[in-house]
Order: C-alpha cells, then sequence, then structure tokens
C-alpha cells in the first residue's frame, strides 16, 4: 500500500475522497487548517491565508455515501483533510465516536486513529521509559548507526507497542459485542515513517506503508498482495464492499467486494508539494522494479529545513553531522543542494533508493519511458501543481 503524499492532511484527503491531491488542489500540506485563521509567523512569507479547495469540496466524501445507504459512520477523532470536509460526511467525529452509539443492527463504519505514533511523539516522549533495547534494533542504511539514531528508532517502536494495546482494546470490544467475526478491519499508517527522509520524503519510506485486512470470519476473497495499491483505492473499495457501486469519476480503484476491478495497475504515482513553510513540488512514478522521480525545484534540498521537524533530536543530529562533514556519502544524499533534476532507482536491488541510475546510459530506455508515463499521468489526473499556489488559492478557494 501507498499513500500518494508522503505526509498526513494530503493524504487523508485521498483516502476521504478517492482523488489524488494535486487533482483537486489538496496538495500542499496546511493548505487548510480547521482550528487556525492566521499562518504561523514561520509561514508568513507565503503571502496568502489558510484555503480551503472548492473543488475538493464539491467531491461527496465515501463516508456521505455509506450513510445515505444506511451506515453509521464515525470518526475518532482526527480530521485533517487538507480542505474543509461537509458535516454530512460523519454521524460522529469526536474523541467519543464509535459505532456503539448507533441504532441496534444497524450497519457500521468507524473510523479509529492512533496519535501516540505520531511525528510529535518522537520528541514528546523521547525521555520516557523505552519499552525495547535500543542496541537489538536493526538500523535502516538511510541513517548513521550511533547511540542518537538507535534511541529515536527505540521511541518509535515503544510508541508502537503502546498503539498495539491501543488497537487491542477496540478489537477486544469488537468480540464482546459479538461483532468482530462480521467485521472487515483496515489497519494503515497515512505515510511512511515518522523519520526524517521517511515523513515527506518522496522516496519508499516516505510513501510506503503498512496494510493489513482481517476479513470476516469465513469470508473468502482472493486479493493479490503483489498488486501497487494506493490510497485512492479505500474509498472505492469501501462502498464496494458494502455493496454500493462507486463513483465513475473516482481515480482510484476497488479492490474488494462487488465491484471490485480486476485490471492491473502498471505504474503506481506519488506527489510532493509545499511542506509547511518550504514549497516545493516533486512527482514520482514507478513499476513493479524501477523508480522515476522528477525534481521541480532542484534548488532545494530533500531535507528542507522545516521549523516544525527541527523538533527532533534526530532531525538536528543528522543536520549537525551533513554541516560538519561527518555523514558518510551515502546518508549526506538527503541533504545534497542542488538535488538532481531526475533520479532512477532500481527498487528491487536498491530498495532505500541511494544508487542513483539517472545518469547511467545503459538505462536512459527506462528513464525516458517513465517520464514519458509521468507525463501522461501529470495530464490526465489534470496536475494543478504547475500553477503557483498564489495563483492557485485565488483559482480554488472561493474567496
Amino acid at each position: 500500500m501507498h499513500s500518494p503524499y508522503p505526509v498526513c492532511a494530503p493524504a487523508r484527503s485521498a483516502i476521504i475522497t478517492g482523488m489524488y491531491p494535486s487533482s483537486i488542489g489538496t496538495g500542499n500540506q496546511r493548505a487548510y487548517s480547521q482550528n487556525r485563521k492566521v499562518r504561523p509567523d514561520s509561514e508568513s512569507q507565503l503571502g496568502f491565508p489558510y484555503y480551503s479547495s472548492k473543488l475538493a469540496e464539491a467531491i461527496k466524501p465515501f463516508t456521505q455515501i455509506l450513510r445515505e445507504n444506511g451506515y453509521y459512520c464515525t470518526n475518532n477523532s482526527k480530521t485533517d483533510y487538507n480542505f474543509k470536509l461537509t458535516d454530512q460526511a460523519w454521524d460522529e467525529s469526536s474523541k467519543n465516536a464509535s459505532w456503539e452509539n448507533r441504532k441496534k443492527d444497524q450497519p457500521f463504519f468507524a473510523v479509529f486513529n492512533f496519535g501516540v505514533t505520531h511525528e510529535s511523539s518522537i520528541w514528546n516522549r523521547d525521555k520516557k521509559k523505552l519499552k525495547v533495547d535500543p542496541n537489538i534494533l536493526k538500523v535502516p542504511p538511510v541513517f548513521p548507526d550511533d547511540s542518537i539514531t538507535r534511541h529515536a528508532l527505540a521511541v518509535n517502536y515503544s510508541n508502537l507497542i503502546e498503539m498495539d494495546i491501543q488497537m487491542g482494546k477496540i478489537i477486544d470490544r469488537l468480540k464482546k459485542q459479538n461483532l468482530y467475526d462480521n467485521t472487515y478491519i483496515f489497519f494503515y499508517s497515512d505515510h511512511g515513517g515518522p523519520f526524517p527522509r521517511h515523513k515527506r520524503a518522496i522516496y519508499e519510506t516516505g510513501t510506503k506503508v503498512p496494510f493489513f485486512i482481517k476479513f470476516p470470519k469465513g469470508k473468502s476473497e482472493s486479493i493479490d498482495k503483489n498488486q501497487f495499491l494506493s490510497f485512492v483505492d479505500f474509498a472505492p473499495t469501501t462502498l464496494s464492499i458494502a455493496g454500493i457501486e462507486p463513483p465513475g469519476f473516482l481515480q482510484g480503484k476497488a479492490f474488494l467486494g462487488k465491484y471490485k476491478d480486476e485490471s492491473k495497475r502498471e505504474h503506481l504515482f506519488t506527489a510532493s508539494d509545499r511542506f509547511d513553510e518550504n514549497p516545493d513540488r516533486i512527482r514520482a512514478v514507478r513499476d513493479e522494479k524501477f523508480k522515476y522521480i522528477r525534481n521541480y525545484f532542484p534548488e532545494n534540498s530533500h531535507a528542507l529545513n522545516v521549523a516544525y521537524r527541527r523538533q527532533m533530536v534526530l532531525m538536528r543530529h543528522l543536520t549537525t553531522l551533513h554541516l560538519t562533514g561527518k555523514l558518510s556519502k551515502e546518508h549526506d544524499l538527503w541533504f545534497r543542494v542542488p538535488k538532481l533534476k531526475e533520479e532512477l532507482y532500481d527498487l528491487e536491488n536498491d530498495p532505500f533508493e541511494l544508487n542513483n541510475l539517472s545518469d547511467n546510459p545503459d538505462y536512459s530506455d527506462k528513464l525516458n519511458n517513465l517520464s514519458d508515463v509521468l507525463d501522461n499521468w501529470i495530464k490526465e489526473i489534470d496536475d494543478l501543481g504547475r500553477i503557483p499556489e498564489k495563483q492557485l488559492y485565488k483559482m480554488i478557494s472561493g474567496d
């Protein structure tokens, strides 16, 4: 499973609409804020306020369609869809929202968000007692293997253990109410890991997510575990499971249920735009083996200087090592300025995308092929990333 964007709000806009964020004006992180009206000082230079895309607002969220077909739909409790969601999306959206508040025997769709594994928990829980030994962990090759890296990884694994306990309590409630056997459960994160070069990174570490499905007891439905799945598929798939035909304009495809789409997705598309105070634009496409990345602003490092992320000890540590020339060549690639206009990786042999092949003539045909595929997708979805955000805001906000 892949998130179409390596950060929460744009990714969540894809989940609720079944549309690519770059096609509905929700690709810029923090375009909209439900709880704030004025941008912080760090974003004041952007020159436009928070805004909600009218294109996104015009799309009926799939939960509203479920409700119109008799389902009780709840969200507990994060929203953050990067646009103003209609009040018709949920029967209840709060910290107390649960299927238990529905009418007797009413079918339900319930979302639960676990904040303990959020990026902010890496620094907010940095001093808490660890539940795992940092010395036994495997350090990904994108990070230096030192005590600071290992501690950050251990904090995350400790948070995951707590999240697992919280998830278990929900499962226990379903079992006690004799609902577990009849219920589908989807479990996933809304982007890659919480670390630098994970969250906000166009690489697989930022877009590839864990995804588990628990089927109802006795339900037999084949699923190709090697297929490319994207968050845009969640809306049509959930409707299909409920026996509801998905709207034809959705950009995702149902991979389960009555209206399952048996066609094979040959390519998977991901993207990123502005992150908080840092404008950027990257588009990427992959097939079964290779991944092509196009950087529209090579003057920007991949390691954007995001104020929010600087609260993380690991981020400050990596930056210090970079500035003092103490990172290895591989670890320093993320900080490269300028970054390459094009990148190409053999994911089969280089899953962490450290060996760029874009300047290798032996791979020029593959690079050109994937570049053409990406161009066609950009045209097909009418990618709005080509429009400067100051102009885009005026076009789609209605202000």
